[in-house]
């Protein structure tokens, strides 16, 4: 009898693991705007980076300019 029942209860707690798993596809509203933050920060680094770039650029190109200008003329 007792092994029945473990059975049983093996076999009705891998069906409720199962339907946890397999039963939530569809997203809520919570989780659609978690993905649309999530995806406004990664833009947002990334426009970040690129912009920052941008700006070692022209720093190092400013300095190249001012180490020209001070360069004895012959």
């Amino acid at each position: 009898m007792k092994k029945n029942s473990i059975a049983t209860l093996l076999f009705i707690t891998t069906l409720a693991l199962t339907l946890l798993t397999f039963g939530c596809d569809s997203q809520g509203p919570a989780e659609k705007a978690g993905e649309k933050v999530d995806t406004t920060v990664e833009s947002t680094k990334d426009a970040a980076g690129v912009a920052a770039e941008k700006v070692g650029e022209s720093i190092d190109e400013t300095g190249g300019k001012m180490k020209e200008s001070t360069k004895p003329k012959n």
